[in-house]
């Protein structure tokens, strides 16, 4: 009975990237549109710095730098994914500012990207940041869409 009244955690993940906030289903990749790897949104950025939605560690830098996965100090497992089949790039267009193993804060420089050269060499540059351990929580809401600056909360989630 108690916990009824429980107080539900809710943590609050930020764009990492300015851009157009759209529906994870929007992403054409069923990997990610249909919520394979877990709940999220996606991001079709207007430019290519990629910044930490959350303070945390970076759990995984791919070595084609196409892709980061951050555990919040909340427990949430992020992973922002530039672009789709962008690991056909093996890392061209893309610098790394974090390696595995990173301490971040909250809007830290993680990954710079190439844009214009990405779209030219026939990529779709939407991002998703998908919350890998979604069964973990009993909420991933999206906050917002349309216009979203670094910083600003995307998601919203719910502990169990």
């Amino acid at each position: 009975m108690f916990g009824l009244f429980k107080k539900q955690e809710k943590y609050e993940v930020s764009a990492p990237v300015k851009g157009e906030a759209v529906s994870i289903h929007e992403v054409s990749d069923p990997t990610f549109g249909e919520e394979i790897l877990g709940k999220g949104i996606a991001i079709r950025p207007a430019e290519g710095e990629f910044y930490a939605p959350a303070d945390g560690m970076v759990t995984l830098l791919f070595d084609t730098l196409h892709a980061v996965s951050i555990t919040s100090k909340d427990g949430a497992e992020i992973l922002i994914h530039v672009g789709l089949d962008t690991v056909a790039l093996k890392g061209e267009y893309f610098t790394a500012h974090v390696k595995t193993g990173d301490s971040v804060k909250k809007g830290d420089l993680l990954l710079s990207a190439d844009l214009e050269k990405i779209r030219a060499a026939g990529y779709d540059t939407i991002t998703p940041m998908i919350i890998c351990n979604t069964s973990d929580y009993a909420e991933v809401s999206a906050e917002r869409s349309g216009s979203v600056n670094p910083g600003e909360v995307v998601l919203t989630l719910v502990k169990k």
